[in-house]
């Protein structure tokens, strides 16, 4: 049999090559089978539904505007580890049906590595199944609503603060003021009667009485019977859990009605400040909101620095803080992706996220841990001019 092998040597070596050829293709094959959904070398898709028509469209398209933004950005300078950013942005109209429909697209036919940037509480209540059972992380919903908050969700990252965090706030400030009777209209939604509640839970442990609360629907152009109501209850302050065109309508019914309590709303509230200005003649003037990020005119801020320069440099004609928060927002994320490393995959990146821990973006503080995705608890009590500026 030696001898054998030996005269068929020609043969052996032949039959030696096609084998280590073989493991060659097998090893190759096995690499681009644990490549992950939406990674290449050259690229990361991210997806993204938002409200981009209707009456809330402001907040998806200044807070796309945002993230692609620093997208940009970080193409420019070479992308992470010379991947670049793509996003894929579909609109939802604000119906959640339509959310869920664009998430099936976005994981099933676009495969995106991972969705950002999704709006409203009702829309991400739509989206999350799904993005759950593909294992698909789902990164800073500009949603601040208490329930993502107190049931924790491997697959959920926040950044903004919570609209718990912002109504603790708002309500502590009051009670401070000695102002203990308060009123509050929301939106009839999801989004407004969850925080309804949490507004009615912080208000009961600080000893403020809520007088009256009245709902509006999302795309209502009337509210003197709200007004009236809320009028006739006398409330020592109005608090407002709405967001888009109805915070406008709910503002000249109310000044025109003659509501004399001071108003106050969460930072979803108004979006298009000097477009509400101009549209309610100047009667934004004295509307206080809570602001989850910085001004974006606050120059003294690094991260406001950052954002300034590439808003000037892109030619941006969008202004607003629902943009810098899009911007911080994708720059927390592309931290995420570089800490994950050259070999991305989602758990990788669920991973560096967890171990981020306490960290600031331009003095942009946020956390993260094994068991907290909620990121910042950064809140400011800021007040409307005539003309939508804000100040202290």
């Amino acid at each position: 049999m030696k001898y054998r092998g030996m005269r068929d040597g020609r043969t052996d070596r032949r039959a030696v090559l096609m084998a280590m050829a073989a493991t060659a293709l097998g090893s190759s094959a096995t690499t681009a089978m644990a490549a992950e959904t939406g990674v290449t070398d050259k690229g990361i898709k991210v997806g993204q539904s938002a409200v981009f028509t209707g009456p809330a469209k402001d907040f998806g398209v200044d807070y796309k505007a945002g993230i692609s933004l620093y997208f940009d950005r970080t193409n420019k300078a070479g992308g992470v580890f010379e991947r670049k950013l793509e996003l894929v942005s579909l609109d939802d109209a604000y119906e959640p049906k339509k959310t869920a429909e664009n998430t099936a697209r976005l994981i099933d036919e676009e495969k995106v590595f991972a969705l950002i940037g999704y709006v409203a509480t009702g829309n991400l209540i739509a989206a999350m199944p799904l993005a759950e059972k593909a294992g698909v992380p789902m990164f800073a919903p500009l949603v601040g609503t208490t329930s993502f908050r107190t049931t924790h969700n491997r697959y959920l990252f926040h950044v903004r603060a919570s609209y718990e965090t912002e109504l603790r706030k708002i309500v502590g400030h009051l009670a401070t003021l000695g102002i203990t009777n308060i009123a509050v209209a929301y939106q009839n939604s999801a989004f407004g009667k969850s925080n309804l509640e949490t507004c009615l839970q912080i208000a009961q442990g600080l000893k403020v009485k809520v007088v009256e609360s009245v709902p509006l629907e999302i795309a209502a152009t009337d509210a003197k019977a709200q007004v009236a109501q809320l009028t006739k209850a006398q409330p020592g302050a109005v608090v407002m859990i709405m967001a888009g065109k109805m915070v406008e309508v709910f503002l000249r019914d109310y000044r025109a009605g003659g509501g004399a309590a001071p108003l106050y709303t969460i930072s979803v509230g108004i979006t298009d400040a000097p477009g509400s200005a101009q549209r309610l003649n100047g009667g934004i003037e004295g509307l206080v909101t809570a602001s989850i990020v910085p001004s974006p005119q606050a120059s003294r801020l690094p991260i406001v620095v950052d954002y300034r320069k590439d808003r000037t440099d892109a030619g941006a004609k969008i202004d607003s803080y629902t943009m810098l928060e899009g911007y911080i927002a994708a720059r927390v994320f592309v931290e995420g992706l570089r800490r994950a490393g050259r070999n991305l995959t989602r758990e990788a990146f669920i991973k560096a996220m967890e171990d981020m821990g306490t960290t600031k973006f331009g003095d942009f503080p946020v956390q993260y841990g094994p068991n907290n995705h909620n990121g910042s608890n950064f809140v400011d009590l800021e007040m409307y001019t005539r003309t939508g500026s804000l100040r202290r």
